[in-house]
């Protein structure tokens, strides 16, 4: 079984881009399920419903969120869809679900996703607690766990990895848009890379606009983020499971443009 990751799409020419290169991924990886990141897809902070329905028509199996979950008010009408975990460390209480259990190829996989809490600028729980108590919950309903954990720092990305190495099957960092060269998979079984990178303008601040980028640090005075213009990248990762065991066998960074 193959597992494509898709990184944080950014505004709406994320997602075309999305839509127009998944069918070659699909015909070289031949993947079985997908997971997208999509906090940033709707002008750079939140999704919509038009959103989240082409990203269904797309046949994305699952959507994982972040710090901009709540970027956009339309996600009270779908956030207690299978399809859309918001982070699971959230306070208790917040509507939606940081987690649900797809089933594939005869299988069964957890999608998992968090938040980290170094520069995040987020109210949120635990991510290292929290994980723990769902882990407990989900003991025995799933044959593959795989997390999304969106954060700022490197170094809380690889703790979570030691963390949860040999627990889940699959970790992967998102947040920080920059695609990592750390892919491994570890002794214990578990594949991890710190950031599967984004989908969005290449030339780009982060999928932001250059010169508003550039006035902010210049001036260190409040300018409007927009997002930039021009050709696109595709940021991921696509891992291959083991059917028998439910183990790692190869992950592939993807980046094409």
């Amino acid at each position: 079984m193959k597992i494509f990751a898709v990184g944080d799409l950014v505004g709406e020419s994320g997602v075309r881009t999305l839509k127009e290169k998944l069918p070659e991924i699909k015909e070289k990886y031949n993947f079985d399920f997908v997971i997208v990141n999509a906090e940033n897809s709707a002008g750079g902070m939140g999704i919509t419903t038009s959103i989240f329905q082409e990203l269904r028509r797309l046949k994305v199996d699952a959507i994982t969120m972040g710090n901009h979950t709540w970027g956009k008010k339309d996600i009270f009408t779908f956030i207690e869809n299978e399809k859309i975990n918001r982070p699971a460390n959230y306070s208790k209480g917040v509507v939606g679900k940081g987690y649900h259990i797809y089933s594939c190829n005869n299988k069964k996989i957890a999608v998992i996703n968090l938040i980290g809490r170094t520069d995040m600028a987020v109210q949120s729980d635990n991510p290292f607690i929290k994980v723990e108590e769902i882990l407990e919950e989900i003991k025995g309903k799933a044959d593959c766990i795989i997390v999304d954990f969106h954060a700022e720092a490197t170094a809380e990305k690889i703790a979570m990895k030691y963390f949860l190495d040999g627990k889940v099957t699959f970790l992967f960092g998102t947040h920080t848009h920059v695609q990592t060269a750390d892919e491994e998979i570890t002794e214990k079984g578990t594949a991890y890379i710190s950031d599967i990178g984004m989908t969005g303008p290449k030339e780009s601040v982060i999928g932001m606009d250059i010169e508003a980028s550039i006035k902010r640090f210049v001036t260190s005075l409040p300018e409007r983020y927009k997002i930039a213009e021009g050709k696109c990248k595709l940021n991921g990762c696509i891992l291959e499971i083991n059917d028998e065991n439910c183990r790692p066998i190869s992950i592939e960074r993807i980046n094409l443009e």
